[in-house]
């Protein structure tokens, strides 16, 4: 029996892409070039900086300037969480729903915490949120199953008894290595190619559709 449903954050429970182009397109501007359409950045959201400094300034992690430009990146990003940031829709209806039923819910991101739990508090859901595991809280990110299997320590279940819902290959891989049931969803960045092909028990095309799986 399913007892938590866990989100993966960044194009599975909120579309933060518009706020981390506005963070890339603030360097842009801060030396003269045009901005980048979000069309661009969106499909590699879930990337982070690492994404957002490959299609806007052409730079690899190995590249002499990458760290420097990664941690102005993040300043401004962190200045910027919630601009435009917003729930996908039907997101804040299935939360009620998990609640209605007395299912807990809970986020498990690469995002590091000191961005993850602070854009919760400017979504108005920290004090509904039963965990929020970031890329941080643990020594390793997914694909590798340690933040869920964290997750599912934080709320006292076995995994066993956990949803992971997510919008990446990555998100799947690390819910089936934790032991838990996966679903992808069919509406978010989809940096992984196509989700019928990552092995999750279910591929739902709204949020709601999650609730026919418990």
């Amino acid at each position: 029996m399913i007892k938590a449903v866990l989100f993966d954050l960044d194009g599975t429970f909120a579309d933060t892409a518009p706020d981390l182009a506005y963070a890339l397109n603030v360097m842009r501007a801060g030396r003269k070039l045009p901005p980048v359409a979000l069309e661009a950045t969106r499909p590699v959201t879930s990337r982070g900086a690492r994404g957002l400094l490959s299609v806007g300034f052409g730079l690899a992690p190995e590249d002499a300037d990458y760290l420097p430009m990664r941690t102005e990146f993040l300043e401004i990003y962190a200045r910027n969480l919630c601009r435009e940031t917003a729930l996908f829709p039907g997101i804040d209806e299935l939360l009620a729903n998990l609640e209605s039923r007395g299912l807990a819910w809970g986020i498990v991101t690469n995002k590091a915490e000191r961005y993850a739990k602070p854009l919760m508090t400017f979504l108005g859901l920290d004090s509904r949120c039963a965990c929020v595991v970031g890329g941080d809280t643990t020594p390793h990110m997914k694909p590798h199953p340690a933040p869920l299997l964290a997750a599912a320590q934080m709320l006292d279940l076995a995994p066993s008894a956990c949803l992971y819902v997510g919008d990446d290959r990555r998100d799947i891989d690390a819910g089936r290595a934790a032991g838990m049931r996966t679903i992808a969803v069919n509406y978010g960045y989809l940096d992984g190619g196509e989700p019928h092909a990552w092995g999750a028990d279910a591929v739902v095309d709204c949020p709601q559709d999650v609730l026919e799986h418990l």
